[in-house]
């Protein structure tokens, strides 16, 4: 590990510095909304098909910003789309804590995801483009792990800020990552595979169209779908979480304090870290492709098991185990998207392939709410099961990647 990084150029480490910091942020500002559900819904009075709506709504926005940012990431440089997405979710975050009604709350939503699908698409390119590929994976595992990190420091400022100064301080909070945008932009240059590419175009030329010719269109549609499942399980699993542990019994909860369910949260996100970093690893060593899918089918097994138990000792042993496998391959798209597409669309590439999946995801937070009001949560952490099995089936029609030179 200590070789990993002591033998990376200075450009290198500075570009993992900046694409974790913002992928740390961005998970922190971004999951607040789920840790202070509860109080949400008590709050505006919502149903949990609506409090699901929402969740929807900012991931159908982050989609049309993983897009956008994309295209801006390969035409106006990395550094610059990944600093102008941290403006835009820590910004709006901020904005959240001043929402009076549910339309006001949805639009700040809706805003807060544009950029939080732009940080993926210009920091993962900005990695791939500054680390050789014997170590891709293990940086773009140990920025992808920085997800883990945000979550958990999220759980931990809820947990201090939500029971004395309630929801509305704890969204204020996540306006800080304005600071880190500032420094994004002043200290780290644009890789030099971009430098290159805007300097002497490829002949194909530029633009999203350049992804659904061939030899592309095949991979694209695969991987889009594949990535489009693992979405949708992660939110549908995920966004629902700390409101399942917190709601009362007698509306599908576990019924734990603010507290409890901060400390279960973290738990989780000790064991995603660990399955972000592992990952990356394991995939160096093994390939992208038995790795992927060795961590989707043991994801799927473990929800249903986490979705039958209610004992809060029993799933404060699960949950790492869970967030291990349902959250590591996140880790590997960044390498095998980088490893597929040239360097003047890489960026749009890895922009749509990973964000137009949200599109589908979208739906998650809505159907599993909506599920567990008419059937519990047992019921509709098993359709993010299914997901999971889902996409496995879907790498007979990926290739492995590893090793490919990027430039």
């Amino acid at each position: 590990m200590l070789t990993f990084w002591t033998t990376a150029t200075p450009e290198a480490r500075r570009a993992l510095v900046a694409a974790s910091g913002g992928w740390l942020l961005n998970a922190f500002d971004v999951m607040l909304y789920a840790l202070v559900l509860s109080e949400l819904i008590a709050a505006f009075g919502m149903s949990l098909g609506v409090a699901g709506q929402i969740g929807s709504i900012t991931l159908l926005a982050s989609a049309a910003g993983g897009i956008i940012f994309g295209v801006i990431a390969d035409r106006l440089g990395r550094t610059r789309a990944l600093a102008l997405s941290v403006v835009m979710y820590a910004g709006f975050t901020a904005a959240c804590g001043f929402s009076l009604t549910l339309t006001q709350l949805a639009v700040f939503r809706a805003l807060l995801g544009l950029g939080m699908g732009g940080v993926w698409a210009s920091g993962a390119s900005l990695v791939s483009e500054t680390w050789a590929p014997a170590h891709r994976g293990k940086a773009l595992g140990l920025m992808q792990s920085c997800w883990a990190l945000g979550y958990g420091l999220a759980a931990i400022v809820t947990a201090i800020v939500l029971p004395t100064l309630g929801w509305r301080a704890v969204f204020f909070v996540g306006g800080l990552p304005l600071l880190f945008a500032i420094w994004v932009r002043r200290a780290v240059p644009e890789p030099e595979a971009w430098r290159r590419a805007v300097a002497h175009p490829a002949t194909g030329g530029q633009g999203i169209g350049q992804i659904f010719r061939r030899p592309l269109l095949g991979l694209t549609v695969a991987i889009t779908l594949m990535n489009a499942a693992t979405m949708f399980a992660w939110w549908g699993f995920n966004l629902w979480i700390p409101a399942y542990l917190s709601l009362p019994v007698e509306r599908g909860g576990i019924g734990l304090s603010t507290t409890h369910m901060s400390v279960l949260v973290v738990a989780m996100q000790a064991g995603m870290w660990l399955g972000y970093v592992t990952f990356g690893f394991v995939s160096d060593a093994i390939g992208r492709k038995p790795t992927y899918v060795a961590y989707l089918v043991a994801a799927a097994a473990l929800i249903l098991a986490y979705g039958i138990a209610r004992d809060p000792w029993v799933l404060l042993v699960l949950g790492p185990f869970v967030a291990f496998f349902g959250t590591g391959y996140f880790s590997g798209f960044g390498a095998i998207t980088a490893e597929i597409y040239p360097t003047a669309i890489r960026a749009t590439a890895q922009g749509f392939t990973y964000n137009i999946g949200r599109v589908a995801s979208a739906v998650a937070p809505f159907a599993v709410g909506r599920l567990a009001d008419t059937a519990g949560f047992g019921a509709s952490f098993t359709i993010t099961a299914l997901a999971f099995a889902t996409a496995a089936l879907l790498w007979i029609w990926i290739p492995e990647t590893r090793g490919r030179e990027v430039g």
